[in-house]
Order: structure tokens, then C-alpha cells, then sequence
């Protein structure tokens, strides 16, 4: 099977800061490094990297054909992400001594992803893929009914949090994933939590305390997290989406996924980096944390 994310693709400018600043403050960074990045594209690799096949589905602008090489090299089919004559989005990332970031995001040719380009691209998909969105992308609305209407199942990590772009794709929804911060944020704007939304499967994430899996009409079941020495979170709730649905897509239960995602989240942050730096299944499988 294929999972087809409609994905940002991103250039990733990560600093290293002794903090993170507050209101007013100047800061010196200790360090610079680019990355290939955007949820979308973290996603991408994460699930290639985990043994599924990835279609990507989004833009670059005139500067970010080496964004499209890379992914291509990293094993995701990329004949559906369009050039456009918008700037490819960027991120700057701040990250502090104890690995918590601070993030600035500039959507650009994410945002102007062509309508024909979707179309095109899940012409080729078959009922039982998966497709994957985020929310640094256009044209979720129209890409989830029409993954419906075809018999995918359809995922969504709801990041960075829009009320109005999450409810407008939640009637189509399989699975949804979230982190506890956005999971607050989405009760406060439907009234009602997400347990009661409908959906089959649930996954919200709470960083260093693990994730929590609520499947309709079951009882929820929390999953602890790896304990390691994080030095970047940056890219860890990406890597644990892509880990999860490719263990899904390869027929694995729940649980295993799950677990298999949080060993890779887990070893994510003890790297510096995004897309560039996520875990291959044989290190996932190599691994051994406390």
C-alpha cells in the first residue's frame, strides 16, 4: 500500500541558543546548521525510513529543488511535488541547551500547492492507502473528502492548531493525532473532547510522558515514553506520526506501532536536526533504551 501525505517541504534554519529568549531579548547563537524540514516532509521520511512507501504531495518554489532532490534520495516518491513561483516555506528554529525550541514558520509555496497537483496525484491512489496531512499545507479540505470518496483512510496530525482548519476535516477523519497542548485547544473549540468526536483512533502526545491512544469504544491506553537525554525535540512528534503510520500500513496492531513510534521519537531527540537526522527502522530495531 501507499501512504500519500499532502506535506509541507520546508527549509529548516536551526540555532543554538543558551535559552530560549523572552519578550525583547537578544540572544547570540552558539550555533547555525540548515536542515531539510517541514512537518509534512519529517512525516515523509519518517514513514519511508520505517518501510512504507511514501508519495509526497506539495511545492517548492525556483529555490527548493535541492528539498525534492534530497527526499527523493531519501526514498520518497516525489513526481507530485509541484515548482511554483512562490518561495519555498522556511523555519527558524531556536534551540535551547536543554532541547527545548522555539519555532517561526513561513508557509510560502506550501500555501499555493496546485489543486490539479492533488488531483493527479491520488488518481493513482487505491482504496486501503493511507493519506496524511498537517496543517502547514493548503487544500486539506478538498484532499480529505476526496481520499474518502476513494476508499483511503485518512490521517491528520493537527499541528500548528487552526480550530476552523481542524473541523473542516473532521468528518473525514480515521485517525487523529495531536499533542496534548493542541488536544486542549480543540475541547475548548468543539465543547466536547476527542474521545467524543467520532473518530476510530485517537493519538495525543505528551512528550517525556508518552502518548495516549483513545480507539472508539475502547477504553484508553497510555503508552510510556523512552527515557533518553533529549538534546532536539525538534521533528520528534513527526517522526512518531510517519513511525506510526507506517507500522499501520505494514499491518502491524496498534500497540506495536505505537511502541515502534516511541523508540524512534525517543532516539529523534538525542539527534540535532529534522528530516536529515530520522532514525531508519534498522536503528529503531537496533536500539536499546531505558
Amino acid at each position: 500500500m501507499t501512504i500519500w501525505n499532502l506535506g509541507s517541504i520546508n527549509a529548516d534554519m536551526v540555532y543554538a541558543l543558551p535559552h530560549l529568549p523572552g519578550p525583547g531579548e537578544t540572544l547570540a547563537a552558539a550555533g547555525f546548521q540548515q536542515f531539510l524540514g517541514g512537518k509534512g516532509t519529517n512525516m515523509s521520511v519518517a514513514a519511508a525510513r520505517a518501510a512504507a512507501h511514501v508519495a509526497h504531495i506539495g511545492a517548492v518554489g525556483p529555490d527548493g529543488r535541492w528539498a525534492k532532490d534530497r527526499l527523493t534520495e531519501y526514498g520518497v516518491d516525489t513526481r507530485f511535488v509541484a515548482e511554483v513561483d512562490t518561495a519555498t516555506g522556511h523555519a527558524i528554529i531556536a534551540v535551547a541547551a536543554d532541547g527545548e525550541n522555539q519555532i517561526i514558520l513561513y508557509p510560502g509555496a506550501n500555501r499555493a500547492i496546485p489543486e490539479t497537483q492533488l488531483g493527479l496525484a491520488l488518481s493513482e491512489a487505491r482504496p486501503g492507502d493511507w493519506l496524511v496531512m498537517q496543517n502547514e499545507t493548503c487544500l486539506q479540505a478538498q484532499a480529505a473528502k476526496m481520499a474518502r470518496d476513494l476508499g483511503l483512510k485518512v490521517a491528520y496530525a493537527a499541528a500548528p492548531f487552526d480550530a476552523d482548519a481542524v473541523q473542516a476535516v473532521l468528518p473525514y477523519l480515521d485517525f487523529l493525532i495531536l499533542n496534548a497542548v493542541e488536544a486542549a485547544q480543540l475541547t475548548q473549540a468543539k465543547g466536547q473532547g476527542p474521545e467524543a468526536l467520532g473518530i476510530a483512533d485517537v493519538i495525543i502526545t505528551q512528550g517525556a510522558e508518552g502518548a495516549t491512544h483513545l480507539r472508539q469504544g475502547d477504553a484508553a491506553r497510555h503508552y510510556p515514553a523512552q527515557k533518553v537525554d533529549p538534546v532536539d525535540t525538534t521533528g520528534a512528534g513527526d517522526t512518531f506520526t510517519g513511525y506510526v503510520l507506517a507500522g499501520l500500513d505494514r499491518g502491524l496492531p496498534m500497540p506495536q506501532a505505537i511502541a515502534q513510534a516511541s523508540l524512534a521519537a525517543a532516539l529523534m531527540v538525542t539527534r540535532r536536526g529534522t528530516a536529515d537526522v530520522i532514525p531508519d527502522l534498522k536503528d529503531v530495531q537496533d536500539a536499546r533504551l531505558g
